[in-house]
């Protein structure tokens, strides 16, 4: 008898692909190179996927934490309608995909899933936002597994988030 492994949705950047704004990487040598040996990634770049290249402008959150905009900071193009659209049908093909959780990439204005920077619109901060890929994400996949990279160093949190992927 044989057991599949488990289907993971991941950051690209997590797994050490060139698709930052800057053109780099944020490669986890814990996810890659332990937990990777025991589940399938199913990669996933928002930006990248939107259109919007690499490099790229790097971009923040405007607005409300509960409506926020994807904006350029240096052009003030707004990306949110690009990243609404892509995030529509790649949720669809995610749903087909028998994922078990998904890891996210921490601060992200595409990928956080919680304290991502939004900032008001006299260009102030503050701390309570959600990613727009990561927040859509969570929305239609209620109880799947979620978390960001920075679990990995805590083995109490790892063991409770694997738990969840499990029991899902």
């Amino acid at each position: 008898m044989t057991t599949a492994a488990l289907r993971l949705g991941i950051s690209r950047c997590l797994l050490g692909e060139e698709v930052r704004f800057d053109g780099g990487h944020k490669r986890d040598a814990f996810l890659t190179d332990v937990l990777g040996r025991y589940v399938e990634w199913v990669p996933v770049c928002p930006e990248v996927e939107a259109g919007l290249g690499t490099p790229r402008e790097a971009m923040r959150l405007i607005g409300t934490p509960q409506q926020p905009r994807l904006v350029a900071i240096k052009s003030g193009q707004d990306h949110t309608r690009a990243m609404e659209v892509m995030t529509a049908k790649r949720l669809d093909d995610l749903a087909g995909s028998d994922l078990s959780g998904f890891v996210f990439k921490k601060d992200s204005p595409s990928c956080g899933v919680e304290r991502v920077r939004t900032y008001n619109e006299h260009g102030m901060p503050g701390r309570k936002g959600v990613g727009l890929f990561a927040r859509a994400f969570e929305d239609r996949f209620k109880v799947m597994a979620v978390e960001y990279e920075g679990w990995v160093g805590d083995r109490v949190w790892r063991e409770s988030c694997f738990e969840w992927v499990l029991c899902y």
